[in-house]
């Protein structure tokens, strides 16, 4: 039994409410509520344009915040209101869950626990999903979310759609949000996390009554479907923004010999990976997609789970005084392609990205073939070096 008197004075001194959300739920609200009152008075309930009596349900009850309005929108129009006034009256932190009755009030001290042990951070309630009563599609659909926030963050949440959360709200106060239903519990946690918040989760207990009483308010097409665009579009902003991002400014925070070193001898990542990345760095350089080599050999690196030190450190073969050398020999392998049209170019230093008019063809050809070939040959030399590297380093037998 959690000391309730030392779990208020939590709430008191960590400057915490609890925010929740309802939309026709009336028949459990006023049990969750004295539940939660148990724990703290710091309540915050967000009546979503209920059409049953939650609003006389709210009026008759004191000693907590109420917001209201007569449209219903959405879960998560309701949260960000919750969250607004929780800044305006002072919390630092909000814990939200649900009206349904099927969180415990009895776990919210985990939340407290949690917060004052590893700090602030956005902490999700891990439910337990193979549990009985526990629906089919939610099952599905969790495994689904928690690959998802995987591509988008690089965490492996155990749990990515829990309504059970703690929000660092004043530190969220700048996050501009923009989804208003179920699929913004993606979105604040995902973009919570791009802003350089923490994420964490500790284990929660979960009630889901029998299917034929349940009362649930996910629309399973339209919902899916909203959830699945917002998790479309994410994952492009993560892709070709966020890593990236995340990766450069790791980089610059230590020069290039130190980057290098620590990912080329990284004695936890296979010396196969570090042949790949290497190879397709290299080959990421030399495909004539100027202007988005870099770019791109990012984005796919993160897809194919590549180490994107060593692949952008390779990529980089296409600096300017390598692209001479690229180009002519690229010219020199096109003629393999194209021998009765084939340009006989001499080498020279002045030969730029303009000289590819010349023979755009045997250029293009030239440069996929030389961009195959070198990078399987520095993969592999990459790979054996290491290799010998390592047999060299071990003490002998």
């Amino acid at each position: 039994m959690p000391d309730i008197a030392n779990t208020r004075e939590k709430f008191e001194s960590l400057k915490v409410c609890v925010i929740i959300p309802t939309y026709n739920n009336a028949s459990t609200l006023s049990a969750v509520i004295n539940d939660v009152s148990v724990y703290t008075n710091h309540i915050i309930v967000v009546n979503d344009g209920s059409t049953d009596h939650t609003a006389s349900l709210l009026d008759s009850l004191t000693g907590i915040k109420k917001i209201s309005y007569q449209k219903n929108i959405g879960k998560g129009w309701a949260l960000r209101k919750g969250f607004e006034l929780a800044v305006e009256s002072g919390y630092q932190y909000a814990i939200t869950l649900d009206s349904d009755g099927q969180h415990f009030a009895k776990d919210l001290p985990l939340f407290l626990e949690k917060l004052e042990a590893e700090g602030p951070a956005v902490i999700m309630g891990a439910r337990n999903l193979k549990q009985e009563n526990m629906p089919g599609k939610n099952s599905f659909g969790n495994k689904f979310s928690n690959f998802w926030f995987w591509i988008e963050t690089g965490i492996r949440c155990p749990d990515t759609q829990t309504g059970y959360r703690l929000y660092p709200v004043a530190q969220m106060k700048e996050i501009r949000f923009y989804t208003r239903k179920y699929e913004f519990e993606i979105e604040a946690a995902v973009r919570s996390v791009w802003n350089g918040i923490k994420l964490k989760w500790v284990p929660v207990s979960v009630y889901y009554a029998p299917k034929e009483t349940r009362v649930t308010h996910f629309r399973p097409f339209k919902d899916f479907v909203r959830i699945s665009m917002l998790n479309t579009l994410l994952v492009l902003i993560s892709v070709f923004y966020i890593h990236p991002r995340d990766f450069f400014r790791s980089v610059f925070q230590k020069n290039w010999k130190e980057t290098l070193k620590e990912h080329l001898f990284n004695p936890e990542q296979p010396d196969s990976i570090k042949g790949w990345s290497v190879g397709f760095g290299i080959f990421m350089g030399i495909i004539p997609i100027w202007g988005f080599q870099l770019l791109a050999a990012i984005a796919l690196s993160i897809v194919f789970r590549l180490n994107k030190a060593l692949v952008i450190v390779a990529a980089n073969i296409s600096v300017p005084p390598m692209i001479p050398l690229l180009v002519f020999l690229s010219y020199k392998t096109g003629t393999f392609w194209v021998p009765q049209h084939a340009v006989n170019l001499p080498y020279s230093k002045s030969i730029n990205r303009q000289t590819v008019s010349v023979n755009l063809l045997q250029y293009i050809y030239g440069s996929i073939t030389l961009a195959v070939v070198a990078g399987i040959f520095f993969g592999l030399l990459t790979f054996i070096l290491l290799r010998l590297f390592k047999r060299k380093a071990s003490p002998a037998a």
